[in-house]
C-alpha cells in the first residue's frame, strides 16, 4: 500500500497542522480517501437505520431495499444536478459529450441532486406497489436520519481532498492550506464570487503566511451541524406524532444550515449572482417549517396513525384472539 501525499493543513488559531494522505494506492489502483469516507457514511447510516427500524414499523430488511433503490438513483441525480448547472462546461465547443458521465472521478456531484434522485427513486419505488405504500412516509423518516450520519462522515471527503472551503476568515476554526489549491477553485469560481478570492489572496500576503490562504473549513461546519441535528432529531423520533414528521425536520435543519454555510463558501454553483444551492436550501427550509407548524398545530395528527403503532395494534388484536 502506497500513500498519496498532499499538501499540509493547518488551524492555526487550535494550534493543530497536520499533513493527511489524499488516498492510498492498492495493487496500483488508486483509491481516494473521499471515496472511502463516503463509503463510511453509508455503511454507518445504514446500521444506524437497521438498528432503529423496527421503532418506525419496519424491519431491517426493508432498509437493505431502500439503499438498493435510493443508492444509484442519488449517483444519477447528484451527476445530473451538477453537469445541468455546468452546463456551459460540459457541452462546450470540444468537449465529448460522454464527459459529463465519464468524468465523475474528476468530481461533480451536488448533494441537492442526489437527495432529489433518491426521492424520486423511493416514490417510484413505494407508489407502485400498494402493499409498501404504507411504509413510504416512515422510510422516509429513517433516511432523513440515515443522511444526517451519511452527510457528517462524508463532508470529511472534502477535508482529504482539500476542497469545499470557504472565503477568508481569522476565526478560532480558521484553516490554512497551500494556495496551490486554488486554481481548482478558480477555474470553477463566477465573477459574483471574485471579489471573495482576492482578498484571500491578499490576506496572506497582508498576514505573512505567502503560499498559504486561510479560510472558513466549511466542510467542519456543515459536519458539526450535521452531527447536531442528528442528536436532535433522533430524540424527536422517539417523541413524534405523525409519520413523515423526522423528514420534514430534516429538510428544515440541514435546509437551514446549508443555507448558511452555502454563504461563505467559493466554489458555489450560482445562476448570476444567485447561488443555487443556497436558494434551494432557504426555499426547502420555509416549505418544511411551515409543513411542520400546519400538521402539529393545525391538524393536531392522532399518534396511533403511525404505522408502528398501528403494527403494534394489530399484533395485540392477533394476540387477543389466539387467547383460550
Amino acid at each position: 500500500m502506497t500513500f498519496l501525499s498532499d499538501t499540509s493543513i493547518g488551524f492555526p488559531g487550535l494550534g493543530i497542522e497536520i499533513d493527511p494522505p489524499a488516498g492510498f494506492t492498492v495493487f496500483g489502483l488508486e483509491i481516494r480517501l473521499y471515496a472511502v469516507m463516503i463509503v463510511l457514511g453509508i455503511i454507518l447510516a445504514v446500521l444506524y437505520a437497521s438498528r432503529r427500524s423496527r421503532a418506525f414499523g419496519l424491519v431491517p430488511d426493508n432498509v437493505i431495499d431502500i439503499v438498493l433503490v435510493s443508492l444509484p438513483c442519488a449517483v444519477v441525480g447528484a451527476r445530473a444536478f451538477y453537469v445541468i448547472s455546468e452546463w456551459d462546461v460540459f457541452f462546450a465547443p470540444g468537449v465529448p459529450w460522454y464527459e459529463c458521465i465519464t468524468g465523475i472521478r474528476n468530481g461533480g456531484l451536488a448533494i441537492y441532486g442526489g437527495v432529489i434522485g433518491a426521492s424520486v427513486g423511493l416514490l417510484v419505488y413505494f407508489l407502485t406497489s400498494k402493499k409498501r405504500r404504507a411504509r413510504l412516509l416512515p422510510s422516509f423518516d429513517l433516511c432523513g436520519l440515515g443522511l444526517l450520519i451519511g452527510q457528517a462522515v462524508g463532508r470529511w471527503g472534502n477535508f482529504f481532498n482539500r476542497e469545499a472551503f470557504g472565503a477568508y476568515t481569522d476565526n478560532l476554526f480558521a484553516m490554512r492550506l497551500s494556495d496551490k489549491v486554488l486554481p481548482a477553485v478558480t477555474a470553477k469560481t463566477p465573477k459574483a464570487l471574485a471579489e471573495q478570492i482576492e482578498l484571500v489572496k491578499r490576506m496572506a500576503v497582508e498576514g505573512g503566511y505567502v503560499g498559504q490562504i486561510q479560510v472558513h473549513p466549511t466542510f467542519l461546519y456543515e459536519s458539526v451541524w450535521n452531527l447536531v441535528g442528528l442528536l436532535l432529531l433522533h430524540l424527536l423520533s422517539k417523541r413524534r406524532k405523525f409519520d413523515g414528521e423526522i423528514i420534514l425536520g430534516y429538510v428544515a435543519w440541514y435546509g437551514l444550515g446549508r443555507a448558511w454555510i452555502e454563504g461563505l463558501r467559493l466554489d458555489s454553483l450560482t445562476e448570476g449572482s444567485i447561488r443555487i444551492s443556497q436558494l434551494i436550501a432557504i426555499v426547502s427550509c420555509i416549505i418544511a417549517v411551515a409543513a411542520l407548524v400546519y400538521i402539529r398545530f393545525v391538524r393536531k395528527p392522532d399518534p396511533a396513525h403511525m404505522l408502528v403503532n398501528r403494527c403494534a395494534a394489530e399484533a395485540q388484536e392477533e394476540y387477543k384472539k389466539e387467547e383460550p
